[in-house]
């Protein structure tokens, strides 16, 4: 079974399961739905497997009812409740995808590179037109994290049979 859990639903899975958190660029939802590209791959390629005994679940931060008027402050109960998910599922998740849109400044995508960087579970996709990509291949390289210009590559060099990644 494949199951996308979204903000603010319980991630109930067992400990067999594959877990796979997809962040990156959102923009306030105004981004490309890249998440749901990446959704749609790694279903049909879990799916060309079979597996009966491990079920996969996308854990996609995107918000289908996020309000931009919601107030990005510790106190506002909305916020809070989406940052506290994001970062439980990304501790939670076997595999992070991180990925970097070009025209985006993305700051929190950085910020959780920055926390999970010591993690052995993110792959990052960066292109060289993202404004800051020097620094992600700096953090990359520094904690040897597989670094890849665009997402149709990295999405390619996953084995989810293994949970593993092929350089």
């Amino acid at each position: 079974m494949i199951k996308e859990i979204t903000p603010p639903n319980q991630i109930l899975s067992q400990k067999q399961d594959v877990k796979i958190f997809l962040a990156g660029t959102i923009d306030n939802g105004d981004s490309e739905d890249w998440q749901r590209i990446a959704l749609n791959y790694l279903s049909r390629e879990f799916n060309k497997i079979g597996y009966t005994k491990r079920d996969l679940f996308i854990l996609n931060p995107r918000r289908v009812e996020w309000d931009t008027s919601w107030e990005q402050k510790f106190e506002s109960p909305q916020f809070f409740q989406q940052v506290t998910w994001e970062i439980d599922a990304m501790e939670k998740a076997n595999l992070i995808i991180m990925n970097f849109l070009p025209n985006s400044k993305s700051p929190i995508s950085l910020l959780e590179l920055g926390l999970f960087a010591k993690s052995n579970k993110i792959l990052v996709c960066c292109p060289d037109e993202f404004y800051r990509s020097g620094n992600v291949q700096i953090v990359c390289n520094k904690f040897n994290i597989p670094l890849f210009k665009a997402m149709p590559e990295l999405l390619k060099n996953i084995n989810l049979e293994t949970l593993s990644y092929e350089l």
